[in-house]
């Protein structure tokens, strides 16, 4: 009986260890999307008074320690599982059961919000294609994507993140001819952003870091790709850390330039799309690519978070297809999508309740569940 079950155990189905410290970096900016900031920065210039560049540095390094918390629970426990894995493993199996199902409802919405807004923008773009064929194209592409397999999404990340880095090279061009072509009064102009004596207030500012954090949300989503990535217990803490620092370097200095384009005296246009108002302001077509860069994120966050909620499903059920890459039943089977999921979700659903006050997102989940 005993050679029966090693036999099993060793020829029982198993991921493959395919992903590269790369591969899981990558992974992690999708989630937390290089343009984060921009659809939150309208929001947080009025709430930290101006003061956005502080805001989400404060907030980087809070998550920094957060981050470096989930890459020392992954190299305990290299699970796909995240958060399921280690309040099951520490604390208690009931416990960590209904963590899992508590996240799983994250990543079930989450594809259905990507979904929303990127056919609401995509009709947008081109209104005479009805939204809600839209809402099928967007969902047969994540579904049919995701089924490829693991490697097939690292190489759309690939893509999505190359797209969005030109794009974001593109405003730091636009917008550095634009600071240094006008005219400007003495060395404040550049120490403003991070400090404004004449606007700061101490719990203004902390008050929008609360917000600044969710800019951050989904780094964590790496650690679900342990059983896929290479070395993990090494790989997932470094990959964990570095994209929460690099993201927030880049979101930095990203509204860093926004704020020096736009002080924080003017008012913006319309809140909610503030960055692309700004985009504009630095060189024109940029406000409709900035807007169509939005949808892209969106994208890459709703393919993830799919294919991460098919993942964690997994967790309780253990059935990998024999490929090592899709579940049994034919359901992407991908840690990365798992915790892309949560981050995706989180990210988008909680940027967009902060930009839209009056429930905006809700409304359109709810006019896309209902069929209109």
């Amino acid at each position: 009986m005993s050679e029966a079950s090693t036999a099993t155990s060793v020829s029982a189905p198993r991921l493959r260890r395919s992903l590269t410290l790369w591969d899981l970096i990558l992974y992690g900016i999708i989630v937390i999307q290089p343009v984060a900031p921009m659809s939150v920065f309208g929001v947080l210039s009025d709430a930290g008074h101006g003061h956005v560049v502080t805001t989400l540095l404060i907030a980087m390094v809070a998550m920094l320690f957060t981050a470096f918390s989930y890459g020392r629970m992954a190299r305990a426990y290299p699970s796909a599982g995240s958060a399921f894995t280690y309040v099951g493993q520490e604390i208690s199996p009931a416990l960590g059961y209904v963590t899992g199902w508590s996240m799983v409802m994250d990543y079930m919405l989450n594809p259905m919000i990507c979904i929303v807004w990127c056919s609401q923008q995509a009709h947008v773009f081109a209104p005479g294609v009805p939204y809600w064929i839209w809402a099928v194209f967007f969902g047969v592409v994540f579904t049919w994507l995701n089924v490829q397999g693991i490697k097939t999404s690292a190489r759309v990340n690939t893509v999505l993140a190359a797209a969005m880095g030109a794009v974001v090279a593109v405003f730091f061009m636009a917008a550095a001819r634009y600071i240094f072509g006008n005219p400007h009064v003495g060395a404040s102009f550049f120490t403003r952003p991070f400090y404004d004596p004449q606007l700061w207030q101490p719990k203004a500012v902390l008050a929008a870091t609360s917000i600044a954090v969710l800019s951050y949300i989904g780094f964590d989503g790496i650690s679900t790709l342990s059983e896929e990535a290479e070395n993990p217990r090494r790989n997932i803490m470094l990959a964990t850390v570095l994209t929460c620092f690099v993201i927030g370097i880049l979101s930095a200095l990203e509204v860093y330039a926004a704020q020096l384009v736009w002080p924080a005296s003017e008012s913006f246009p319309n809140t909610d799309t503030a960055f692309t108002f700004v985009g504009g302001r630095t060189w024109p077509p940029l406000f409709a690519v900035i807007g169509f860069t939005l949808l892209v994120a969106n994208f890459g966050s709703g393919m993830g978070a799919q294919i991460g909620a098919a993942r964690f499903e997994r967790q309780p059920f253990e059935r990998v297809h024999h490929r090592g890459s899709v579940a049994h039943d034919g359901v992407p089977r991908n840690d990365a999508a798992q915790r892309n999921c949560n981050s995706a979700i989180q990210q988008r659903a909680r940027h967009q309740c902060c930009q839209n006050a009056d429930g905006e997102v809700a409304l359109r989940v709810a006019a896309f569940l209902g069929g209109g």
